[in-house]
């Protein structure tokens, strides 16, 4: 395979130098976890290949034979570990039989800059409460496809970067760029200072549509948790309320369901 990422063959589970990996499904060790080792955990020869084409350099990886072989490009002349196991084994370590065969790992890089994700961007998901990690990462996978610059948290919000999250996004988490707005929901004046129209999103069926609402060069769409949807504070923040329209006897869609149906919106709209 010419010159690849250094090979370990790892036959003892109790090895250390798997410790980055070791009890995934154990919420009090978690390794991904801000107050624990702070990881990122990339799971998935697809995941692990976008990692390796983003700013998230990885440490180590565990996997079995065959993902090695799969990976083989990718990994030419990357400098770090590749331990090499058998199935068996990388389930003694995880906590769980792993049918991707194959894990990375890297550590947290410095939060990016907010005027630096807004510098180039046009169209951006801004998000409140939503803290279901299937969710944020189904968000952002949408938002790589559908041309999203970038997604912003406001409060309440869970970690993009949990392992569930960065699986869901097919790795995309680790692409699409993101950052926090801290002083919720007055840094929005921020958005809007940068000519963003300010979309909220709701089920309110006296709001516009959001054909009608969506007019700005630059938009920023709002959108909150499931259930109680964006706060009230929130939305009086935004420049305009919109709605997806809904058959009769529906209110309101899944978040990530209706966010694909926003960035679609915006993408159909000729800017």
């Amino acid at each position: 395979m010419g010159d690849v990422v250094h090979v370990i063959d790892i036959d003892d589970p109790a090895d250390p130098r798997l410790d980055d990996f070791r009890d995934l499904n154990s919420s009090d060790r978690r390794p991904d976890l801000p107050g624990g080792k702070g990881l990122v955990i990339a799971e998935g020869v697809f995941v692990v290949q976008r990692m390796l084409d983003s700013r998230f350099t990885p440490n180590s990886l565990l996997g079995v034979d065959r993902r090695l072989g799969e990976l083989a490009d990718d990994l030419r002349d990357v400098d770090v570990p590749y331990y090499r196991a058998s199935a068996e084994v990388m389930a003694e370590v995880v906590g769980f039989h792993l049918n991707r065969g194959v894990l990375a790992a890297a550590s947290r890089p410095e939060p990016l800059d907010l005027g630096d994700v807004l510098e180039k961007a046009t169209t951006v998901a801004v998000l409140e409460g939503v803290n279901d990690h299937e969710n944020i990462g189904s968000m952002f996978r949408n938002a790589a496809g559908l041309g999203v610059d970038a997604v912003l948290f406001g409060k309440g919000c869970a970690d993009p970067l949990y392992r569930r999250a960065v699986r869901v996004s097919m790795g995309h988490v680790l692409r699409v760029p993101f950052a926090h707005l801290p002083n919720w929901p007055h840094d929005l004046d921020l958005l809007r200072g940068r000519g963003f129209q300010l979309i909220s999103l709701t089920p309110n069926p006296r709001a516009v549509t959001l054909a009608e609402a969506m007019t700005g060069e630059k938009v920023a769409l709002l959108l909150g948790a499931e259930g109680p949807g964006l706060t009230e504070h929130a939305m009086r923040a935004t420049d305009v309320r919109a709605r997806i329209p809904m058959a009769p006897g529906t209110d309101s869609l899944n978040v990530a369901t209706a966010a694909a149906m926003a960035f679609y919106e915006r993408v159909r709209i000729p800017r």
